[in-house]
Formats: C-alpha cells, sequence, structure tokens
C-alpha cells in the first residue's frame, strides 16, 4: 500500500483534528497505522467505528469518489500541499480540493465574521476582499452566509482568487443559497474540504473547519461578530499561529461589533480602518 491509499482510507473514517490519530500518524506514518489497524491493532471501544470503517473500505472507491465530484484528494507529500496549514498541532490528513489547487499557493487573507451582519458590515468585507485581491493576494472564508459571502462576492467582483473552506464535502451545497456563489468560486479559486463528499454538516466540524481557515491565512480580518461567535475562534486559532488578526471597529450599541470589539480589547487583534491599515500592519509582520 502507498501513501496515497494509506492517507485516503484514514482520511475516509477519522475526523479533522483528532489529536490521538494524528499523534500516530505522524510518528509511525499512514502506512504504518493503516497496516497495524488490519492487523487487529487499536482495539480500543474509543476507536471501533474508525478501525472497522478502514478495515472495510478500498482506497480506490474512496478517491474514485472523490473524482467524481470533480475534486481532487491531495496529501502533505505533494508539492501543492499548502505549507502554512502544517502549522497546526492537528494538521489535515488530506484535503479535498475542488477548482484551482494553485490558488492555494497564493498569499491569502480569511475574512470571516457574523452570518447576520448589518449593511456596514456587508459592505466592509466586499471592499476589502477586492481591496486585497488587487493587490494579488487570495481572501478566504467559510462559505457561510453573512460576512463570509459577502467576502467572496468581493472578491469575484474584483475578479479575484477566493477560497471557501466547507464544514460539508465538496459536493454538498450549505448553505443551499449559495449554490450559484460556490460555482463561481470553483471556476478560479477553489472549495476546501476535510471530510468526504457526501458528509453533511455537524456543530464540531465548523469548529475544526475554523482552524483550516486560519492555519491557510497569512493574516485573519474580522469583521463583524457577536460577542460569542465562532468567529472569534478563527481569531484565536490564528493568533495561537502567530499570524496577523486584525478587526473592523463599529458602533459600540451594535451587538455585532461586540466581538470585534473584545479581541480588541484584549490585545487579540489589531483595529483596522481601511485596506492600507491592513495591508501595512500586514506588511510589517511578516
Amino acid at each position: 500500500m502507498n501513501t496515497l491509499h494509506a492517507r485516503a482510507l484514514l482520511f475516509s473514517a477519522i475526523e479533522g483534528g483528532n489529536t490521538f490519530w494524528n499523534r500516530e500518524i505522524v510518528t509511525h506514518g499512514p502506512e504504518a497505522v493503516v497496516q497495524r489497524i488490519r492487523e487487529g491493532g487499536y482495539v480500543d471501544g474509543k476507536n471501533e467505528r474508525a478501525v472497522a470503517a478502514i478495515k472495510n473500505n478500498h482506497p480506490e472507491a474512496i478517491l474514485e469518489l472523490i473524482q467524481r465530484t470533480g475534486a481532487r484528494f491531495i496529501t502533505p507529500e505533494e508539492t501543492k500541499w499548502p505549507l502554512l496549514i502544517n502549522d497546526l498541532a492537528t494538521p489535515p490528513i488530506g484535503l479535498v480540493v475542488k477548482g484551482n489547487i494553485s490558488a492555494l499557493s497564493y498569499s491569502s487573507l480569511a475574512i470571516v465574521g457574523t452570518r447576520n451582519p448589518t449593511n456596514y458590515g456587508v459592505r466592509i468585507a466586499g471592499d476589502f476582499a477586492a481591496g486585497f485581491v488587487d493587490r494579488e493576494w487570495a481572501v478566504i472564508s467559510g462559505g457561510a452566509y453573512g460576512i463570509d459571502s459577502s467576502a467572496h462576492k468581493g472578491a469575484l467582483i474584483a475578479e479575484g482568487i477566493t477560497i471557501a473552506v466547507l464544514a460539508t464535502g465538496v459536493d454538498v451545497n450549505y448553505p443551499a443559497g449559495n449554490v450559484r456563489l460556490f460555482a463561481e468560486i470553483a471556476e478560479t479559486g477553489a472549495l476546501i474540504s476535510e471530510v468526504m463528499p457526501g458528509v453533511h454538516a455537524v456543530p464540531a466540524r465548523f469548529l475544526t473547519r475554523n482552524r483550516l481557515i486560519a492555519s491557510l491565512s497569512k493574516a485573519t480580518l474580522v469583521v463583524e461578530a457577536a460577542f460569542r461567535s465562532g468567529s472569534l475562534r478563527t481569531a484565536r486559532d490564528a493568533s495561537e499561529l502567530l499570524r496577523p488578526v486584525m478587526a473592523i471597529p463599529g458602533p459600540i450599541t451594535s451587538p455585532t461589533s461586540e466581538g470585534c470589539h473584545r479581541l480588541i480589547g484584549e490585545r487579540v487583534a489589531e483595529i483596522v480602518t481601511s485596506v492600507a491599515d491592513a495591508m501595512e500592519f500586514v506588511s510589517a509582520i511578516r
């Protein structure tokens, strides 16, 4: 069994961000882990479902399923693998990528925020996305309604590259209203997933997805976010990776700006008010 086939088997059965399996793969290598599973190792009940799936699945069938969606399965052994992602404590076993794999090599900015933005937030997300792609950066976000969609659309309108990191399979249009947006993203940019095609979203997958957004990007910008928001998790993931984090200020009476003000107040994020500010801050850090 080669490395690609071993990783395909492990990828198909193990949830992203799993500390135990990550440690095993890093320590022993994917082929050795699969061999041990097939020889009856890892009998702990917590691993029972993953072990059974790896024993019963066939790597060729897994890769064929991915290819049928128009996507590719890439692994850390490939030259097109985004090296920034290796800074994670639990990097992915592999990634499913639909679209332009070369988009992963661009310097990129993550733009994240609330699913229920104000008109101000929508405009700012689009303006910053357009400003960065004009400077030959890619824009990364999570494909959700709200700030995510506004960032993707801003990049596309400016004829730039944008990447959506999904919490579902690349063939699952979630949210359904973004079907056309996902198709447009994949034309020049990419849809990325850490789960197999056909897999639907569950709450935990959004958290593991957020770490990918942070790690794939050289910097993260939070536009609008509530006091308790998944976007804050992305910002903290980026901060833990020592990547620049920025936040857009808003009215002190606006609930959708409370998260941004919290990041600024806790000195997790730098306040920025223009694309020029953001570029200057990111350039200084780099």
